[in-house]
Order: C-alpha cells, then structure tokens, then sequence
C-alpha cells in the first residue's frame, strides 16, 4: 500500500496551515505568542505525534500477534534542538500481566516502527516549485 500523499495550505489566517491526504484534513498553527492563532499542534508536535501514534500501533499489533497481555501504551515524547543536532526522548509506558522478558521484547520492536527508522536514517527532501 502506498502512503498517502500530504497537501499543506497556508492561506490568509496567520501562520494556521491546513493538510489534506485526500481522505483526513487537520491542521497546525503556532502558538500566539509566536504571531500564531494557537488552533492546532505546531509542526514539532505534529512530529513527534506520528512518532507516538506509530510506536503505540507497532507495539499493540505485535503484541495481538503473540497474544501477550498488552493492555495499554502510553508515548510521552519530547523534543530538543542545539547545535550537534536534535533529540527526542521517548517514554514507552507498557500496561498488563506482562513478563520481563516481553517487555524488554516490545521495547526493542518500538524501535523497529516506520517513523522510526525514517528518523534515525538519512532523509533526503527534494524541493521544487509546482505550477499553481
């Protein structure tokens, strides 16, 4: 199955910019305090959103595949930029009767999630200029 392909808009309303994939619409914006309306996640969060969102999938599928008593996941993540580079922290929180041994298994597999592997490999972007 082939990924969806995303459509961001920015119109007149400062800062606020609305994403289709041909099926969802959503939308980000900047804090007010940033000159922003402060209506929607901001573009870090939305980052670490599809992070958090595919960690928890990864983990509950797998977990539904071994039958293993995964109850509940919790991502907490955050971000930080400085000069060597970015880094985000996630907390992995795993609910249910499950063995050390599980545990140490799901958070290993955490780290075999799609955004995951495209965050820690090299991303190439191709810029271009489209006909409006």
């Amino acid at each position: 199955m082939a990924e969806p392909n995303v459509t961001a808009h920015i119109g007149s309303t400062n800062f606020q910019v609305l994403f289709d994939d041909a099926r969802h619409t959503w939308l980000a914006d900047e804090p007010e305090a940033l000159g922003g309306g402060d209506r929607g996640p901001t573009p870090i969060s939305l980052l670490l959103s599809s992070l958090g969102a595919c960690t928890s999938i990864t983990l509950k599928m797998y977990a539904q595949r071994k039958g293993w008593p995964l109850a509940d996941v919790r991502v907490s993540l955050s971000f930080e930029s400085g000069e060597a580079g970015s880094t985000i922290d996630r907390k992995i929180v795993l609910e249910g009767d499950l063995s050390d041994e599980q545990r140490e298994r799901l958070l290993q597999i955490a780290n075999a999630c799609p955004v995951h592997k495209i965050l820690t490999h090299q991303v190439t972007i191709r810029s271009g200029l489209a006909v409006a």
